[in-house]
Order: structure tokens, then sequence, then C-alpha cells
């Protein structure tokens, strides 16, 4: 994706998250530290939906092991949140997703991001192969499947 400023429509995975009063902080904006909760939960939300985690019961959990957040302006209560979620690049054990986050009737971007998260064994907690049905799902919303292939295996967590 090229486009300095993405619409939602360039997401290829979207969910959308009711506000809720107490997302506000006392400057009558949502708190910065819910963005991260709406990456969580649309990624979570698309792992399980559409990749089949087991949040209880698989074999291979995934570790958030980095965040980031770009905050571009300001979001309340009521307005509605849609997220969007892509794979930028895909590994053995990692996958780093791109996120935008959109407010409001008009859909405008509030804020970006990345997330990467680590598969790793429930038990061992040692890092594991993306599950079979989850890489799959994954590779459905990669910005460039061939690249996302390519990358990531010497230096993957």
């Amino acid at each position: 994706m090229t486009d300095i400023t993405p619409s939602l429509n360039d997401y290829p995975y979207h969910l959308e998250i009711a506000t809720r009063w107490q997302d506000n902080d006392v400057y009558g904006h949502i708190n910065n530290v819910m963005y991260y909760s709406f990456f969580d939960t649309a990624v979570n939300r698309f792992l399980i939906d559409e990749g089949g985690l087991n949040i209880q019961e698989s074999s291979a959990v995934a570790y958030v092991v980095s965040s980031q957040c770009q905050y571009i302006t300001p979001a309340a209560y009521p307005e509605t949140i849609y997220v969007g979620l892509r794979v930028i690049k895909l590994g053995r054990s990692s996958v780093t997703y791109g996120l935008s986050v959109y407010a409001g009737e008009a859909k405008r971007r509030v804020a970006h991001g990345q997330f990467v998260h680590v598969f790793v064994d429930r038990l061992s907690d040692k890092a594991v192969p993306i599950p079979v049905n989850i890489k799959t799902a994954l590779e459905s919303i990669c910005e460039s499947i061939g690249e996302a292939d390519n990358q990531g295996n010497a230096g993957d967590q």
C-alpha cells in the first residue's frame, strides 16, 4: 500500500467497536491507552474468528512483544471506532500487524500503529511456528504475500 493516508477500505479486515463513557479521559477524548486495547481486540478477534485460535486450549498462544501507536486526532465517546487490520510481515513464529483506527460516521483516521505477536508453546513459553490454520488466515490479509513469505526467517523470533 503506497497511499500516505489509507482509508478503512485499504485494510482487508475491519472490526467495529463501540466506545464507552469510561474510555474518555478528563480532557473529554478517548484515552491513549484505549487505542492499544482497540489493536488487541481487532487482532485477537481476527485470530479467533478467521484463524480458529482457541484462547483457552490451543497449544500455541500469541504473545505481544512490541507495539506502537501514533495519534493523529482525538476521538470521543460516543463515537464508534473502526479498526483496519493487515499483516505487514509474516515470519516463521512471528507476525507484524499494521493497524489504523477510524472514528465516527465520517470514519476519519485518528491513529495508526503496529503490533507484533510471537507464537509460543503455552507450557514452555518457547517460540513455535505459527499454526497452519492461523498462518493461512494471516496470509489472507498480507500486504504482499510474496514479500511477507520471503522475510523474517533468519532473524525471526
